[in-house]
């Protein structure tokens, strides 16, 4: 869900939305052009107003450099842009106090000018701006009073730039001059979720809260509901506000009923009575396609699994159903064993062989049994990992007791029972210096490695871990470099079953790195962990460069990243999930292409969390989509967070199945059409999975011929979301009701006879 507090105007980013119906504040900021001018390098001069720049080269903000002709460039670069500061905004301020400067998201690291004067920096904890948070929003102010604005007339803003890796520049969010006022001190607060008693029927909380101990709000709050199809208000509220101020916010419940099965648009109102001015926000309210997991038992997840000879295996049986369940496993190999109260397989292999096991799950409503395919060869990591990282949330600020909460979670939600494996810590866990003996310490966060991780495998989850080829890792943790065979063997002892390897400082090493630099760290570490006593299933993180999913599974990868990081805004999930088209084909089993982490439920890179950016709509199709193409699914929220919509994407056992089918065959992007997307798989059963995508601005129905995704016999459609069948056809594809935008209809078709 997204919830944006706009702090004078209001932008919903809906396609039907009633503005009239929300009270509006006089415009209070000037929009800054999208085309700035760009020039790679470093220069203090390049921050002067006078500095001329018509030699440089035009740029667009809001999308990476790379995107704009810069392919793999990092290091030092600038942006500047010319525009007019009315004096209009001062004067129809109510504080009149300061300037402020809106310049969305910077990878990584900023130092901002107006007018050659410095207004602010994004330098992490130190001045340095090589060092910068890059996944936050930069707003910079300086007084009203200060010479250096140039009321209407001609101002200057810089933007020098560090880029260290993947992705750069000024890649995201709005560009605006405004003046700060009474409403940028208040916000509409978007911690608590929705919460579903009956699909449709929702509640919600929500707070306004103030950050200006010297003025006190009062005034009225305002709820509409609306279709964003026809623009309809289907429910409407507005209560008075006695008042609020720091640490006292007022706090309102609604209740509502709605219709089911789409999305619908929340939108807010909070206008100050003495001042005039709103605060305004809008979310999406998301609705509930996933059935409730039946009482009788369904056993879960991937199907087949892969262990090398002698190698410790842990496999958690999945089952949904009501507890207490009894588990079986008949025709284990030698060496294999059950537990049938907690429905792990453990213990080690010997003999290599592909082994068919005969599962069985049952409690006092009934009886499961599916099949499970071991094989005990060279290659694991036969589907997609399915887990959490630690990244998209915690960032930097990761810890062990952090760790243990999210498989708590995993555990406590069920999602342990929907398939769900991994644990993993991403950066931040090593100590700066090595033992006396050479081998990488954890550092206070993690008092005991191998304790945190027994934990874990208790639970039947596994656990990953990061680092990095160079000498430090991206957040400047201690790196792998020269002691690639010593970290295996260490992290094998503690237990660790996964390993994210990210280029980060190595890119220091080979500035301009050849094809063979590009594979050389990967080929080391890969030859290490393959001496290795136990499986640890190895994911590049490199960003995609020399087209690494050409190479990434002969150098020894069971996953590899195809793109810089993802962000939770559509911008960043749909640039980076339609373009997989170029990679899924080399897609096989054992080699997976990641195009980066999921950003859904509560997220933020580090101590402070927000519900993610991405519509209700948008993440149906975020997962959709990547289930599709066969990525590894790790879950990138706040595990002890889960609200109701996050959960019910993340258990649908049937959209599951697809991400997690054991043929592993590459999707295809069969149509594109307008803003109309179709993607196919083919499954192992013969069945074909087919994702229709929208990605327009506008609600849109779609029709698919069966011979266009190359079918010819009549078919059963199966709404996988829904998990039922809605159609019987024999030409093609008539989608029951309009796609949202930003949606998906993902779809299973079978043969009819």
């Amino acid at each position: 869900m997204t919830l944006r507090c706009l702090l004078v105007s209001l932008c919903f980013p809906f396609a039907a939305v009633s503005l009239a119906a929300v009270p509006m504040a006089a415009a209070a900021q000037v929009d800054l052009p999208h085309d700035w001018k760009f020039h790679t390098g470093d220069d203090p001069s390049w921050s002067a107003p006078a500095f001329d720049d018509a030699g440089w080269k035009t740029i667009s903000v809001g999308k990476p450099w790379e995107e704009e002709g810069y392919a793999n460039y990092d290091g030092y670069a600038w942006y500047r842009v010319h525009v007019v500061i009315p004096s209009s905004l001062k004067n129809n301020s109510y504080l009149k106090e300061s300037l402020r400067l809106e310049l969305g998201r910077i990878d990584d690291g900023d130092e901002a000018f107006l007018n050659g004067k410095p207004v602010g920096q994004n330098a992490g904890k130190t001045k340095d701006i090589t060092q910068g948070n890059w996944n936050l929003d930069r707003v910079y102010t300086l007084p009203l009073s200060d010479p250096a604005i140039h009321w209407d007339e001609d101002n200057v803003i810089a933007v020098r730039v560090y880029d260290h890796g993947g992705d750069g520049g000024m890649y995201a969010g709005k560009y605006e001059v405004g003046v700060t006022d009474v409403n940028d001190f208040a916000r509409i607060d978007e911690n608590s979720p929705f919460r579903f008693r009956t699909p449709g029927q929702l509640r919600k909380n929500i707070s306004l809260v103030s950050t200006d101990p010297h003025y006190v709000f009062t005034g009225s709050l305002s709820i509409l509901l609306e279709d964003p199809a026809n623009g309809a208000i289907l429910w409407r509220k507005t209560v008075p506000v006695p008042s609020f101020t720091p640490g006292t916010p007022f706090r309102y419940v609604y209740n509502a009923q709605l219709p089911g099965g789409q999305s619908y648009i929340a939108l807010y109102s909070f206008r100050d009575k003495k001042s005039g001015k709103s605060i305004t926000a809008s979310e999406g309210v998301p609705y509930i396609l996933t059935p409730r997991p039946a009482a009788t038992p369904r056993i879960n997840g991937t199907a087949i699994v892969g262990v090398r000879p002698g190698h410790p295996l842990l496999y958690k049986v999945a089952v949904t159903g009501t507890q207490p369940i009894a588990y079986t496993a008949a025709d284990l190999p030698s060496g294999a064993i059950l537990n049938p109260t907690t429905g792990v397989i453990s213990g080690k292999i010997a003999a290599p062989g592909t082994y068919t096991v005969h599962l069985g799950a049952t409690n006092h409503l009934g009886k499961a049994e599916r099949d499970l395919t071991i094989v005990v060869g060279d290659q694991i990591s036969l589907t997609p990992a399915l887990g959490w990282n630690s990244w998209n949330c915690w960032g930097l600020s990761v810890s062990d007791a952090k760790v243990r909460a999210a498989a708590d979670a995993m555990k406590r939600s069920g999602l342990i029972n929907h398939g769900w494996t991994y644990i993993n810590m991403d950066d931040g866990w090593e100590r700066d210096t090595r033992d006396p003996k050479g081998n990488v310490v954890p550092n206070a966060k993690f008092p005991n490695m191998a304790q945190m991780t027994a934990y874990v495998h208790s639970l039947g989850l596994r656990v990953g871990i990061y680092s990095s080829p160079g000498p430090k890792t991206c957040g400047g943790f201690l790196g792998s470099y020269q002691h690639e065979a010593q970290d295996a063997r260490t992290y094998a002892k503690w237990g660790i079953d996964y390993l994210k390897y990210d280029w980060c400082s190595y890119g220091e090493l080979y500035p301009k790195p050849t094809l063979d630099d590009m594979k050389k760290p990967y080929q080391v570490m890969a030859a290490a962990l393959a001496q290795a006593d136990r499986d640890i299933l190895f994911s590049f993180c490199q960003y995609g460069m020399g087209d690494v999913w050409t190479w990434g599974g002969a150098t020894g990868g069971n996953s590899w990243r195809t793109t810089g990081d993802i962000t939770d805004n559509w911008a960043s999930m749909s640039g980076i999930g339609f373009r997989q088209d170029v990679c899924a084909p080399y897609t096989r089993p054992g080699n997976f292409n990641d195009p980066d982490m999921l950003v859904v439920g509560k997220v933020g890179w580090g101590p402070s969390l927000h519900g993610t950016h991405l519509s209700p709509d948008e993440q149906y199709t975020h997962i959709s989509l990547w289930c599709m193409l066969a990525a590894p699914l790790l879950i990138g929220c706040d595990m002890t967070q889960l609200d109701d919509f996050t959960l019910n994407l993340l258990s649908n056992d049937e959209v599951l199945a697809i991400d997690q089918d054991p043929a592993a065959k590459p999707a295809q992007k069969v149509s594109a059409t307008g803003d109309l997307q179709v993607w196919s798989r083919p499954m192992a059963d013969g069945s074909l999975a087919v994702g229709i995508f929208n990605l327009g601005n506008h609600a849109a129905p779609a029709s698919i011929s069966l011979s266009t995704l190359g079918l010819s016999a009549p078919q059963i459609v199966r709404d996988c979301w829904r998990q039922k069948d809605i159609a019987t056809t024999a030409d093609a594809i008539v989608t029951p009701h309009a796609i949202p935008s930003h949606g998906v209809l993902l779809l299973r078709l079978r043969p009819a006879h």
